[in-house]
């Protein structure tokens, strides 16, 4: 393999910077001049001892920071917020995902966070998003905790030159000590994150999960990219193969998007956030932040050897007595979390950027057993199944759910998006076409009936079928056309059974699959309601068709 990868002497240049000069960047403009002391730029190791020092977390046995978020285990979309303003009044999709703010306690709000932050010790760290230089915005990351500044050293770009006179483009504050008066500060409970787009601040408090930060600048782009620059926005991984050839994946939690991404044959640019320019997809981040519950060195070897001195593991437990961590353990939560830098990544590629994909993959655990394990879209399909974003969960992922459960989350990160997500997906079914891009959609979820009668479909043929879409495999075989959704659904692929390439074939009773399938389709056409209006008919008559009689 060639990728052009990173090595750990990059990572030094934060040190050679801080030791050249004993300079700090004005902050009078947030006023957070005068906190009692200023880190700046610190080094991860350095990070690691201030947090250590501070009782902030203990090292694990493996190096890494091990810290506790404290309430929040992970986000609170009831309280993300975005100020209404003239920038966003006519722009933004305002609703349950993206709550106004009143721009007046905004600026309330922001005085009293500073006022409680310059009583102590704050971390600075200027940084940047958008691999691709013509899209980059800078971010100066301001927080009360050294873990938080080493989270923001991990997960976003690190510039190799810093210049303390120039202010940054974007700044956010995070302060998980202070806890908003919700009578006074117009909040819907004590922590919040809030998004000013005129101001250019993101403001966290209340908080101490760092997800916060990081989503909080995956929506300014979410907005900043489509609306002003044309380009899209995509909660995606995505690799490339040794001949230049890019694949994108998108998928919901639990559906194989990190997995299924984690190709030694490919390099990786990215695992959770991207652009799509004119002629390039580039990662947003410098770091992952993945999940890690139930990790093991063979399950997912990539991530288990990135974990090292300097990363930061969130809300883990040890072995009892000792600092093994074990991952297995979610006591405190099912979302335990490990950040690092992209350069932990062996294949990572670097700068993190690839051409136009060749093939994009919509990847979904149905656990109802319906969709095929591939099956191959027309762009119209395609944006009709962006903007739906299915998967199921399953009894025992969340309180109450005994059966599966069909849920929906448009461009497969809703919680994220300040647009209509049809503006998103208008922009993907141009760039499908004009590029000429292969869309399929993988189920990596159940088989032969549904969670608990069928069985999930083994990762060794999902691997093989997406490895047959990159390597053109799929290209000149015959299909069938799948008789409720309408998906092209190959007869054969090289290392697969032939009979799993059709689910209905899988089943025992083929009208209980009629059945569940009309079920599985009308939880489509419901969902799909909210988007009719803003959608072509080329668009909504991409769906589910309920011709099958049960």
């Amino acid at each position: 393999m060639a990728f052009k990868t990173s090595n750990f002497a990059a990572t030094n240049y934060t040190i050679l910077m801080r030791n050249r000069t004993n300079q700090i960047p004005d902050l009078s403009y947030i006023g957070l001049d005068r906190a009692r002391n200023i880190y700046f730029q610190l080094s991860p190791a350095e990070l690691v001892e201030e947090a250590l020092k501070r009782n902030e977390g203990v090292l694990a046995d493996n190096g890494a920071l091990a810290i506790d978020t404290g309430e929040f285990t992970g986000r609170s979309p009831k309280d993300r917020f975005i100020v209404e303003d003239e920038i966003t009044k006519n722009n933004v999709w305002w609703g349950k995902v993206n709550i106004r703010f009143d721009a007046d306690k905004f600026d309330s709000l922001l005085q009293k966070v500073t006022a409680y932050l310059i009583c102590g010790d704050i971390f600075v760290r200027d940084s940047c998003a958008c691999a691709n230089e013509k899209y980059h915005i800078d971010i100066r990351v301001i927080t009360e905790t050294a873990y938080q500044n080493l989270f923001a050293h991990h997960l976003f770009l690190r510039p190799e030159v810093i210049n303390v006179n120039s202010a940054p483009e974007w700044t956010i504050i995070a302060a998980p000590g202070f806890k908003a008066d919700l009578e006074v500060d117009g909040t819907r409970q004590h922590n919040f994150s809030i998004i000013n787009f005129t101001k250019k601040i993101i403001l966290i408090g209340g908080t101490g999960y760092t997800g916060e930060i990081k989503k909080g600048v995956f929506s300014v782009l979410n907005f900043i990219l489509p609306h002003e620059k044309k380009v899209l926005s995509m909660h995606c991984s995505a690799n490339t193969g040794a001949k230049g050839d890019t694949a994108i994946f998108f998928g919901l939690s639990g559906t194989g998007k990190t997995t299924l991404s984690a190709d030694p044959e490919r390099g990786l640019i990215g695992d959770d956030e991207h652009g799509w320019s004119d002629y390039t997809i580039f990662n947003f981040e410098g770091g992952c932040y993945a999940k890690c519950a139930d990790l093991t060195a063979e399950k997912e070897p990539q991530i288990f050897g990135a974990i090292q001195f300097g990363t930061l593991l969130e809300n883990i437990n040890f072995v009892k007595g000792t600092r093994k961590v074990n991952f297995s353990n979610t006591d405190k939560t099912e979302n335990t979390r490990v950040a690092y830098p992209l350069f932990n990544i062996g294949d990572a590629v670097i700068p993190s950027i690839g051409a136009s994909p060749k093939n994009i993959f919509f990847l979904t655990a149905d656990a109802f057993g319906i969709l095929p394990p591939i099956s191959k879209l027309t762009p119209e399909q395609a944006m009709y199944h962006f903007i739906s974003g299915y998967t199921a969960k399953i009894a025992g992922t969340e309180t109450g759910i005994t059966e599966p459960k069909a849920t929906f989350s448009a461009c497969f990160g809703e919680a994220f998006l300040p647009l209509n997500p049809v503006i998103y997906a208008k922009l993907l079914g141009n760039k499908i076409k004009a590029h000429q891009v292969n869309v399929w959609m993988v189920n990596t979820g159940w088989s032969g009936g549904p969670f608990g009668t069928g069985k999930r479909i083994k990762l060794k043929y999902t691997r093989a079928m997406i490895t047959a879409a990159l390597n053109g495999e799929l290209d000149n075989v015959a299909y069938n056309e799948h008789p409720v959704f309408n998906l092209m659904m190959p007869v054969s692929c090289p290392n697969v059974p032939d009979h799993l390439l059709d689910p209905k074939n899988t089943w025992a009773n083929a009208e209980n699959y009629d059945e569940k399938a009309n079920s599985l389709a009308m939880a489509f056409v419901k969902n799909f309601e909210q988007y009719a209006n803003f959608s072509s008919s080329e668009i909504v008559n991409a769906g589910p068709n309920m011709t099958v009689s049960a």
